[in-house]
């Protein structure tokens, strides 16, 4: 077979079949196909799209390109949850704890910032010390042990989509249906997953901007795991404004484990993480219902068993728990932090948050290259929601940078993404629809 040829096809809106799919992935794992090709035929999927089966054909030989694990041994649901980006998207750092106290197991393989949203990764990244690309026996050692774990891709397991995950987020193909539904659900099925729930972001600073585009990429999703044997859900959630207070990877860190410590939460925030938990506990027959589910969601905070699963997997995967235990102290801070006020008095009405992620990467808080080292304490915090009131001393939020000649662009940046009004704008509703 000739790669450009099937590129060609696919160009062409020709479906291509079960083997050219299974022989581009091979290539793009090993490394036989070049970068300019696999970027290429990543843009005719982008324009074109694939056909249903085409889709699953790319997910099931995305998954099987490297190892495949099982859990049979343990005796309790194997269940993840996985976002589709957005802006202050903290969640998997507490669902995973919280899920684990629980008595359900989470094999989570995350992924790294992918355009202007942030990445799991990154976040954990900034903890000295843990491991984010640890081995397979390792992982499988921590989520026995623990009850979840947090990692990268290893370079066995679904290796062809590590590749393409870089190739897409630098050549603007990140918003591809087909490639958005591969990605995720190679990786979510070579981990063995048996429940899933997915969170698919809606808004200006989603990739998925309108709600038509959102319920055809959880239609996608859910069509294609289900049919892998992996029960799944979806839920549509607000992207029109920062999720939590924080931007940035050590600054979305220390607020989600002020989360894990029963600090009080921003609400939206709070709402989306425990409806994505809710899912999985009652998809799975751990909760009978919903309100059990909160109960026991809300028991593993207030008793700090949450907070325990945390400190215990950062230790497994190499951080040092004195760290953690005094996080307020010891995670990374920038040089300087500075407010940034919006042009006049008023109320929130309008976030352009696609903006706010952008501000990050100005920042140094993101890639624009894929082997581009990134600075972890960049980003804002105190970030004004829809609906709060600003003045001359309320800020819009504070900056964190470590260069003090980008303050100034990235602060217009922000007044330009920010509008206000004289009267007060309500925030519509965080969940937005269930897919099941």
């Amino acid at each position: 077979m000739l790669p450009q040829e099937i590129i060609r096809k696919t160009r062409n809106k020709e479906v291509i079949t079960k083997d050219e799919i299974e022989f581009l992935v091979k290539g793009i794992a090993s490394g036989s196909l070049a970068d300019i090709q696999a970027a290429s035929f990543s843009m005719a999927v982008f324009l074109n799209g694939l056909t249903k089966e085409e889709t699953l054909n790319l997910t099931l030989a995305m998954r099987d390109s490297g190892e495949t694990l099982n859990f049979e041994d343990i005796n309790a649901p194997i269940v993840d949850k996985h976002s589709t980006g957005g802006v202050g998207d903290k969640v998997s750092l507490m669902l995973a704890p919280m899920l684990a106290s629980c008595g359900v197991y989470v094999p989570m393989i995350a992924g790294r910032g992918l355009g202007h949203t942030g990445g799991t990764l990154d976040k954990l990244d900034s903890i000295s010390g843990y491991k984010t690309n640890v081995d397979v026996k390792t992982f499988k050692d921590t989520v026995k042990k623990v009850g979840c774990a947090i990692i990268g891709q290893t370079s066995n397991l679904a290796p062809a989509d590590k590749k393409l995950y870089a190739i897409r987020d630098v050549c603007a193909t990140v918003e591809s249906i087909p490639l958005i539904t591969a990605s995720i659900l190679s990786k979510k099925l070579a981990a063995g997953l048996k429940y899933l729930v997915m969170d698919i972001k809606c808004g200006n600073g989603a990739f998925m901007e309108s709600k038509k585009r959102a319920i055809e990429l959880a239609k996608s999703i859910v069509n294609v795991a289900n049919g892998a044997g992996t029960k799944t859900t979806a839920l549509l959630t607000d992207m029109n404004s920062v999720l939590g207070l924080s931007v940035g990877n050590a600054l979305e860190l220390k607020e989600a484990l002020d989360y894990l410590k029963g600090k009080t939460p921003n609400k939206r925030l709070d709402v989306v993480t425990k409806e994505l938990c809710c899912e999985l506990l009652v998809n799975s027959n751990v909760a009978k219902n919903k309100d059990t589910a909160l109960k026991m969601l809300n028991q593993s905070i207030e008793k700090g068993y949450a907070y325990e699963k945390f400190i215990k997997m950062s230790v497994s995967l190499g951080a040092d728990a004195k760290v953690l235990e005094n996080y307020e102290e010891n995670l990374p801070n920038a040089k300087y932090v500075r407010p940034i006020y919006a042009k006049s008095e008023g109320y929130i009405k309008e976030i352009d948050t696609r903006k706010i992620g952008l501000g990050v990467i100005m920042l140094g808080g993101g890639r624009t290259s894929p082997t581009e080292s990134i600075n972890y304490t960049t980003g804002f915090t105190s970030f004004c929601q829809i609906g709060d009131k600003v003045d001359a001393k309320t800020p819009l939020c504070y900056i964190h940078a470590e260069d003090e000649s980008k303050i100034k662009e990235v602060s217009k940046l922000i007044v330009e993404a920010v509008k206000t009004s004289d009267k007060k704008t309500k925030a519509s509703s965080v969940i937005i629809d269930k897919i099941s």
